[in-house]
């Protein structure tokens, strides 16, 4: 059936006009050309005739400005032409008279015309109901716990002293280093709502809960914990155990995560009970002087003829009882600047107190402190501090961009995925960033995280803001406390590693036994992790590859197997001749050796040519 044309249309100047509006609307490429098409569409499709331009509202994209401009433009028409302006009255089905501009009203009744219309239905204004432990929920709560114990009033600090424990926000400090604003400044929404009132007097300045904001603060104390009774004004009993309310209720405000993860299941990787062998018992005692904590505590060779070849060892066993798990962060992470201490201080607050020192990888740890600061020193090991196979990077989101513009994220990978830990946790927080730079490196972004969880085999964690940072490494030390504390330890004696058997030794003990771990002191694991003690040829033949934009860890191991050190790699070059020949020879070499490599070890041309523009031109007896 073919559309409907302006000739058939029974409402002919109204059309007119809407077509005018449509028509300006499309030259000047106006937002509203779509509202003005709906219109005319709908108008020259319809069947009745509309004697008024108030009964259009009934139409599909006429609504109260629409039809009040046709009102408008009628009027103009009608005193234009000496005509009477049309009554407003119902619209009649095509075929009827049509005599609408002339005043007919024949076929409608005077009781029918003056009939009012149904008055619309109020609309119903949604309760105020604060987030769940945003800064307005804080302060109603804290307010109504001092109401129920018969103060009247608090002070700002006051105020911010009983809201702090219902509020996952500083009310003294802002969330990122580069805002302003604080859970206090909320206090506005509330005085606006007249849930609290703001008084004076000569001597201070307090905050009052209002009837209605003491009954938000019994609904959603009802619905934090039905059971707990509401704060009336002689309830004397103390703040309810902090609950999470039903989802229905309140809403609750949660971090970014890849897997939408609970409280209960942030420990991805979970242990099973270990078995002792029989054969893993103490070692004799061996007197051994504690090195320093920076000491280089790890053999670069055990001896042997082969350094990479895996001894036999007695592990040392650390009994449960004998020691503590505990979180270790980097003295190095901070707030900001003029606020160094802001990390450490809130993880007190929230029951953690961690050991803060500088990591030679990452920015938190977990270690099993021993209560006897001899044992480890008296049975092959060193110090007090045992390095577990946990391990976390934090990154803020404006970091982790100009990390991947520099390579330092690429670097930084590959050192935690060579060092042995088990599980590591990348850690990405929210920052408010340039938009433009946020369109600029969204995708890398996105890549980033895609391959660092599916290529690298990290777990990544996206959090909001540096205080759901900090819940979760509290969140995490509860766990791995009642993960480890309960078990033994077995701990590999450090004379037995060398840099170049420790990944294989551990590999060989996961394979012949996956339920039992072994772990090695923090300071040997420090020596280990180091960027700059012990490091060999190949690792400083590693960086040096890594320092090329587009060279990453999986490419550099990739072209260090094939040429074994930098003087094979720049005789390879050498032995391509010069010229443009040799030119074009050199700058294909790499690609043509490693550009059928699966996966990240995979070379394209440009960058090979990009290697050999470095690389090429060394002398070899340089």
């Amino acid at each position: 059936m073919p559309a409907p044309s302006d000739e058939d249309c029974v409402n002919p100047l109204y059309l007119s006009w809407v077509k005018e509006w449509f028509d300006l609307a499309q030259r000047r490429n106006a937002k509203s050309v779509t509202a003005y098409r709906n219109a005319y569409n709908s108008l020259r499709a319809c069947p009745l005739v509309f004697t008024h331009p108030c009964q259009l509202e009934t139409l599909k994209g006429f609504g109260r400005t629409m039809c009040d401009r046709l009102t408008q433009k009628l009027q103009e028409h009608c005193n234009a032409n000496g005509l009477p302006m049309p009554s407003k009255k119902r619209p009649r089905r095509r075929g009827a008279d049509s005599a609408a501009l002339d005043g007919d009203d024949a076929g409608v009744s005077e009781d029918e015309e003056s009939q009012p219309r149904p008055a619309k239905k109020a609309r119903k204004v949604k309760a105020y109901v604060p987030q769940y432990r945003s800064g307005p929920y804080g302060i109603l709560l804290g307010l109504a716990e001092h109401n129920a114990s018969g103060m009247t009033g608090l002070s700002k600090d006051e105020l911010i002293a009983a809201a702090q424990p219902h509020c996952d926000s500083s009310y003294t400090t802002a969330d990122q280093a580069n805002k302003f604003y604080t859970a206090w400044n909320s206090y506005r929404t509330l005085v606006n709502k007249e849930l609290i009132v703001e008084k004076k007097n000569r001597a201070r300045k307090f905050y009052v809960l209002t009837d209605a904001g003491l009954e938000v603060a019994r609904n959603i104390k009802r619905a934090a914990d039905p059971s707990a009774p509401s704060p009336e004004p002689d309830d004397r009993s103390g703040p309810s155990e902090r609950r999470e309310p039903p989802r229905q209720a309140i809403q609750k405000i949660r971090p970014i995560s890849v897997d939408d993860d609970d409280d209960d299941n942030d420990a991805l990787f979970v242990e099973s009970d270990v078995e002792v062998p029989a054969s893993a018992q103490t070692s004799a005692p061996r007197p051994k002087t504690a090195p320093s904590e920076f000491a280089d505590v790890v053999k670069d060779e055990n001896g042997s003829s082969d350094p990479s070849a895996i001894p036999s060892f007695r592990p040392i066993r650390l009994q449960p009882g004998s020691f503590t798990i505990q979180l270790m962060i980097d003295q190095r992470e901070v707030r900001s600047k003029t606020d160094r201490d802001y990390i450490q201080e809130e993880l007190y607050k929230q029951g953690v107190k961690p050991i803060v020192k500088p990591l030679p990888l990452g920015d938190a740890m977990w270690i099993a402190k021993c209560h006897d600061p001899n044992f480890l020193t008296r049975t092959g090991a060193e110090g007090d501090e045992v390095a577990l196979d946990w391990i976390a990077e934090r990154k803020r989101l404006d970091d982790l961009m100009s990390s991947i513009k520099d390579g330092r994220f690429h670097e930084q990978k590959f050192r935690l995925k060579n060092v042995g830990l088990k599980n590591v946790i990348y850690i990405i927080e929210e920052f408010n960033v340039n938009e433009q730079n946020r369109s600029h490196y969204e995708l890398a972004v996105q890549s980033a995280i895609a391959t660092t969880q599916v290529t690298s085999g990290f777990f990544v964690k996206q959090t909001q803001k540096l205080d759901d940072t900090i819940r979760y490494l509290v969140r995490m030390t509860n766990k791995l406390k009642k993960l480890y504390e309960e078990k033994p330890l077995f701990i590999i004696p450090t004379d037995i590693i060398t840099r170049k058997n420790y990944l294989p030794l551990l590999q060989s003990l996961r394979e012949k036994d996956s339920s039992t771990n072994h772990y090695i002191s923090y300071q040997a694991f420090s020596s280990l992790a180091s960027k700059s003690e012990m490091m060999t040829l190949r690792d400083v033949y590693l960086r040096f590859l890594m320092c090329i934009r587009g060279v990453t860890g999986e490419k550099a191991l990739a072209i260090q197997k094939k040429w074994q050190t930098p003087r094979d790699f720049i005789e390879a070059f050498e032995d391509l001749g010069s010229g443009e020949v040799g030119r074009k020879k050199k700058n294909d070499m790499v690609f043509n050796e490693l550009g059928n490599q699966p996966g990240g070890k995979k070379m394209t041309k440009a960058l090979s040519a990009k290697i050999a523009g470095i690389w090429a031109d060394i002398p070899s007896q340089a």
